[in-house]
């Protein structure tokens, strides 16, 4: 263990930049303006639920480390935002996916300098971005089991997949000598294949959920659809 530790530590990318302290900045004060106060003071409180969002989390960063590199700073893997926002809502989810974004920066991108520029771009982004689309859905479409299950969960994973990729490809399109072309090739054309099984992923845990364990989710309720 001491091994691989001091091999970890030696492999890491420790420079730094201005755009790293300027996105941290821009993350911390993101995390400021969303910071979900109510349901940090009812989770005070419920050992149950620091334990479940602490399993969740867990499970979150070994989906994570099921990464493929394409090539340096090309990442791909699973997200499972989809889920974790209609189980905690998109505030706490930011919240709680700042520690897999840590182990991620660490032990898959080697550089923890680049924390909030993945935190930011790669996952609070898309995760507000998948709240806009799940609240639209919400507003204009019937409050239908169908309809939170393919169009909350199903395509709604499916556009965080897009919403990530196409904001990392343009970091790295912005910092690295990476031509659009080249990330096209080599990244935006994995969306596909990466898209339809996270949309798969995420429908099929809703639809557990849905059937086993409904108050586990934010906002679900039998009476709004199944009525």
């Amino acid at each position: 263990m001491k091994d691989f530790l001091a091999r970890t530590v030696n492999e890491l990318d420790w420079n730094s930049g201005p755009e790293q302290l300027i996105f941290m900045g821009l993350l911390l004060l993101w995390l400021w303006l969303i910071w979900p106060s109510d349901e940090f003071k009812a989770l005070l409180t419920d050992k149950a639920k620091q334990t479940q969002i602490l399993l969740a989390s867990v499970a979150l960063n070994a989906l994570w480390l099921l990464n493929a590199n394409v090539t340096q700073g090309i990442h791909v893997h699973f997200l499972g935002l989809v889920t974790l926002m209609l189980m905690y809502g998109w505030r706490m989810a930011s919240v709680i996916s700042i520690l897999p974004v840590l182990f991620f920066t660490i032990f898959v991108i080697k550089s923890p300098f680049d924390f909030a520029i993945y935190g930011l771009l790669g996952i609070n982004l898309p995760l507000f971005l998948c709240f806009i689309v799940y609240s639209q859905i919400f507003k204009y479409l019937p409050h239908h089991l169908f309809v939170y299950i393919f169009g909350g969960a199903f395509i709604n994973a499916f556009l965080s997949i897009v919403f990530h990729i196409l904001l990392w490809a343009a970091w790295l399109w912005l910092s690295t000598d990476y031509d659009w072309a080249f990330l096209r090739d080599n990244y935006l054309l994995i969306i596909p294949l990466l898209g339809f099984p996270e949309a798969l992923l995420n429908g099929m845990a809703i639809t557990l959920l849905v059937v086993y364990r409904p108050q586990w989710l934010y906002d679900y309720s039998d009476s709004t659809y199944l009525k």
